[in-house]
């Protein structure tokens, strides 16, 4: 069967990201956020217009950018080669496997303080008073959250709009991830970033829990009794599936920019330990590995 360039340059994307990671320097997700920033100190104010523009002038250009270059592209081969490159540039797998094993090492040696000032690598949470229990929650949430942020969406826009949909999709999460707050500062301004970076997570949120269940089937009961419960409807998909998978039980107060969220509980099992940290990186791995799949065979079809 002949595979698409469209196709071929996803898995070798993926290959390339479980090989290597994320650059350590030099990489366009941190340019990209220069950029933003950049033009937050233009057309920043307390208004929802200016949110929108800013959200759309940048996606816009991230579109753009993509769409130039895989048109660029000569031959499949070319083409191939730029979707491998886009692909690596924006999956986050491998990386957030790796926190997951740092964090689970800090713990497993009581560095309660080196995993205090690790968790923000992977949330926006208040560390200064978790304690062990607290920090292993924190970590596997963010596993379950992330593996769709940071790997299966990734995954879906490339396999459905190519280059131009990896690079739109990973720049409107990256400015979620900077101005999405509920913040005094970004409540309005940050609103057309969190909302539109909810509208391009709910297909592959809904297809990380999927995955998630058909690796465990168990956490089926827990994602239709609990997956609706959490403030967000895409993070609660994925972390309810992941407490089932796991039999674990996630949710409680957390702290968010001096602000206390009570989230609903969700799962039956015991709270999450430092060994389910490790049972999570696993898991996300093996999701990810499967919508890689995927994603290249619907990408096969869609892309002929």
């Amino acid at each position: 069967m002949r595979i698409s360039p469209r196709a071929a340059g996803l898995l070798m994307g993926v290959a390339l990201d479980a090989a290597f990671g994320d650059p350590r320097k030099g990489h366009p997700v941190a340019a990209f956020g220069r950029a933003a920033k950049a033009l937050e100190r233009r057309l920043y104010a307390k208004k929802r217009a200016n949110g929108v523009v800013y959200t759309a002038t940048l996606v816009g250009a991230a579109a753009a950018i993509g769409y130039a270059a895989e048109r660029s592209a000569r031959n499949g081969t070319v083409k191939a080669g730029v979707t491998a490159v886009a692909t690596w540039a924006v999956l986050g797998g491998t990386s957030l496997a790796r926190e997951g094993r740092v964090m689970a090492a800090h713990l497993e040696r009581d560095d309660i303080e080196a995993a205090r000032n690790r968790l923000g690598h992977l949330c926006a949470r208040d560390p200064s008073h978790l304690d062990e229990a607290g920090i292993a929650r924190a970590t596997v949430e963010s596993i379950a959250e992330n593996t769709s942020d940071a790997a299966i969406a990734p995954l879906v826009w490339g396999a459905v709009a190519g280059v131009p949909g990896l690079l739109a999709y990973r720049a409107a999460n990256t400015l979620d991830a900077m101005v999405g707050y509920r913040s005094e500062r970004y409540e309005r301004f940050g609103w057309a970033s969190a909302r539109l970076d909810d509208v391009l997570n709910w297909v592959p949120a809904g297809i990380t829990a999927a995955i998630t269940v058909a690796c465990a089937p168990r956490a089926w009961r827990v994602l239709r009794r609990d997956g609706g419960k959490h403030p967000s409807p895409n993070a609660g998909r994925c972390e309810a599936a992941f407490a089932g998978a796991l039999n674990v039980r996630l949710g409680g107060a957390n702290v968010y920019h001096g602000r206390r969220e009570q989230r609903p509980e969700l799962g039956d099992g015991r709270p999450p330990e430092t060994s389910d940290i490790r049972r999570a990186t696993k898991l996300s791995a093996t999701v990810t590995v499967i919508a890689a799949v995927a994603a290249a065979v619907a990408a096969n079809g869609s892309s002929r």
